[in-house]
């Protein structure tokens, strides 16, 4: 079986708003927002993938990156290793560099259903912290 390792950035702003992106329609998952991020390559760390998929996806420079939660999902063909970073420190500002549909939303706002089930536990996490911090 399939073992994907993936680092993923959720790009958290100052006014506690998470970039997110719409996975492209031939995709795995296809309609779903997601955070961006993407496979960790041979030799690379964790951090080192997440600031070039940052990179080539948003087109900003990762400065401050926290690993937040490890995450293992299983699907019928694959297991994925999730890495999720909170990222609140990066120069230039985030795009669909892919040409994907982008949005920002508030951390409170996240809605499991508008996201991958590899995502929920995260997402679950992310909004409870939001309604703590108000």
């Amino acid at each position: 079986m399939k073992h994907l390792n993936i680092a993923v950035g959720i790009i958290r702003n100052d006014r506690q708003e998470i970039f997110i992106t719409r996975r492209a329609a031939d995709s795995h998952m296809a309609g779903f927002w997601e955070f961006p991020g993407g496979k960790i390559e041979q030799g690379e760390t964790p951090e080192q993938a997440l600031s070039r998929e940052l990179r080539e996806e948003t087109g900003i420079e990762t400065e401050r990156a926290t690993l937040l939660e490890v995450l293992e999902h299983r699907f019928s063909d694959r297991i994925v290793t999730l890495n999720f970073y909170l990222v609140e420190g990066w120069q230039g500002e985030p795009f669909g560099r892919e040409g994907q549909p982008m949005r920002w939303v508030k951390q409170a706002d996240l809605r499991e259903e508008e996201f991958p089930e590899a995502n929920i536990s995260i997402i679950k996490l992310l909004v409870d912290q939001a309604n703590a911090a108000q």
